[in-house]
């Protein structure tokens, strides 16, 4: 797993208003903690656009001053209209303990259910795992060959090595589901047949009819 290096000040105040001010200045609160003492520092706002506004995850590198730490993403709390972040909570990690952190999913393959018209769904876009921070990966491919319409690869159908995957065995991953518009041609070539076997009885019933009278 990739490692993206984030530089911050340390905090000098902890009220509401050193809060405000440092959100004025642009700056995100922050705190690290973990193995060792918790740390409080500032970020610049500008600064998270590659760690936090892509699909991808990553590992932290902290640089506060003279401290510096490898640690996770553990909470981001976001401004309700702006959406700007307003604080971030970073957990610190050991390389020789294993560690649980949200790996992206990636598809591969092609669905014989997408040749067949259908279409696939992503259930899950990053799984949760737990392992050692050298065995964890960029991504977790899962290959959907073959995947048929109305089936579903789930968290129990793949496997990766060293890594334990925490999400439930029964959650889907991917799914093959059938779209709107073959839905659409399915229905209407059944009522296609169910109106032409109700004009073929319509038809069976008039001869008969017909032969009645004639007796």
């Amino acid at each position: 797993m990739k490692v993206i290096a984030l530089k911050g000040d340390v905090r000098k105040g902890l009220g509401k208003s050193d809060t405000k001010q440092l959100r004025k200045e642009g700056k995100v609160p922050c705190v690290v903690y973990g193995k060792g003492t918790n740390q409080h520092f500032a970020v610049y706002q500008a600064d998270f656009k590659n760690l936090v506004y892509t699909p991808n995850t990553y590992l932290v590198k902290l640089e506060v001053e003279n401290d510096v730490r490898l640690a996770k993403v553990q909470e981001l709390q976001f401004h309700p209209v702006s959406e700007d972040i307003i604080h971030a909570d970073f957990y610190e990690v050991a390389t020789d303990k294993p560690i649980s952190i949200t790996v992206p999913v990636k598809i591969t393959g092609v669905a014989p259910g997408v040749r067949a018209g259908g279409k696939l769904q992503l259930k899950i876009k990053k799984l949760l795992v737990s392992g050692l921070i050298a065995d964890l990966p960029e991504f977790i491919e899962v290959n959907i060959d073959e995947l048929e319409i109305g089936k579903s690869v789930k968290v129990k159908d793949i496997s990766v090595e060293k890594l334990d995957l925490l999400d439930s065995d029964s959650n889907s991953i991917v799914s093959c589901v059938v779209t709107r518009a073959a839905q659409s041609e399915a229905d209407e070539e059944e009522e296609g047949e169910e109106g032409a076997e109700g004009e073929e009885g319509a038809e069976g019933a008039e001869g008969e009819g017909s032969s009645e009278s004639k007796e």
